[in-house]
């Protein structure tokens, strides 16, 4: 049985529709307005460069998405992919102008990208929602070429004092918050999804079983979120080391 989401991925999807005019308000409100500094966490450790590619897997509104394409600039290309049709109509109405970006309706776990053919491949607070963890960090592999990057940002369950603390903020706000919005069942679901979802170094086991090496992982905010990243190996198979940076 593989290690996922149990949520049906039809009723994920309709709920994603549903709060997409809600869902960057929601982010910075639920985050601490730390959010921006996750992502652009993330997309450095893209480590892209100009005239790269890149997709980025469950891009919702597309905040990743054109943050990547200014680093890779107009002779660079990136695609964001997402199952929910309202996030991509998001994505797709707010400009990025001399950016080539694009947005698709796509599955995570069956990506519109043939092998080998970005350099980059980041997934945002996406992989907890999937039905199958390892299949989804298996796709991103696939279609990363050899040397580049796979990345991971998503919400953790911290082991810190300090981080329990702010966990526990978390789990009574985030309901209340958006029941406040009229979307209760929603960021409900949120609390769930993150409990279900595995430790830190379970996560970089699943990346070094799905080809990727040097896998490496830091916390961030007191371990409430934590931001993984693995290269495709250039040759051969992928070697088993793995890590922990210094927290940040």
């Amino acid at each position: 049985m593989p290690e996922g989401n149990a949520a049906p991925a039809a009723d994920v999807r309709e709920m994603f529709d549903r709060i997409s005019p809600v869902y960057d308000l929601m982010n910075q409100l639920i985050s601490g307005f730390q959010e921006p500094r996750w992502r652009r966490r993330a997309v450095r450790e893209a480590r892209l460069s100009r005239g790269k590619a890149a997709v980025d897997v469950a891009c919702g509104t597309g905040k990743v998405t054109r943050a990547l394409a200014k680093r890779v600039g107009p002779s660079g290309y990136v695609i964001g992919v997402d199952f929910s049709p309202g996030m991509i109509a998001r994505a797709q109405a707010t400009r990025a102008g001399g950016l080539n970006v694009s947005f698709v309706v796509g599955d995570a776990l069956a990506l519109p990208l043939d092998d080998a053919t970005v350099d980059a491949a980041t997934i945002a607070f996406g992989m907890r929602n999937l039905v199958d963890y390892g299949r989804g960090f298996r796709e991103m592999t696939r279609v990363v070429r050899p040397g580049g990057r796979v990345v991971c940002l998503e919400i953790a369950r911290p082991s810190s004092r300090l981080g329990r603390a702010i966990q526990q903020w978390f789990d009574r706000i985030v309901p209340i918050i958006g029941r406040l919005v009229g979307q209760g069942d929603a960021y409900a679901y949120l609390i769930r999804s993150t409990r279900g979802y595995p430790d830190p170094e379970r996560i970089a086991a699943i990346m070094r079983e799905s080809g990727l090496e040097d896998v490496r992982w830091v916390p961030l905010s007191g371990g409430i979120v934590t931001l993984h990243a693995g290269t495709r190996p250039r040759t051969g198979p992928a070697s088993a080391a793995d890590g922990e940076t210094t927290a940040s």
